[in-house]
């Protein structure tokens, strides 16, 4: 059964195409062929071809293999390390039962 296909939205197409460039400059700084590089992560050139073009159907786990060769596996580390946006609703929604248990507590006292 084929996997259905989601279509991307157009700014995490152009975050993934910019994504396989620094890959494909991180190989080639590295003097690393297609053949050379496929053979390390474990798939075809066609594949390399792919993800140096920012294919969003390539599996993250060949992204994160491509990564390991090259010797940047723990740049990945950084992703969604300081998760600003969860940190600020976390503490609303903290403030909103602050509030509440003091509503609450007046009315008992």
């Amino acid at each position: 059964m084929a996997k259905e296909s989601h279509p991307s939205f157009p700014s995490v197409l152009k975050q993934m195409r910019a994504f396989g460039e620094r890959l494909q400059m991180a190989r080639l700084r590295r003097e690393l062929t297609t053949v050379q590089f496929s053979e390390r992560v474990g798939v075809s050139r066609e594949t390399i071809r792919r993800l140096e073009q920012g294919d969003p159907t390539i599996a993250i786990g060949t992204y994160m293999r491509a990564l390991r060769v090259l010797g940047l596996d723990q740049d990945i580390n950084t992703l969604a390390s300081d998760d600003v946006l969860g940190k600020k609703l976390q503490d609303v929604a903290m403030l909103k039962v602050q509030r509440t248990r003091v509503v609450v507590k007046d009315k008992r006292g």
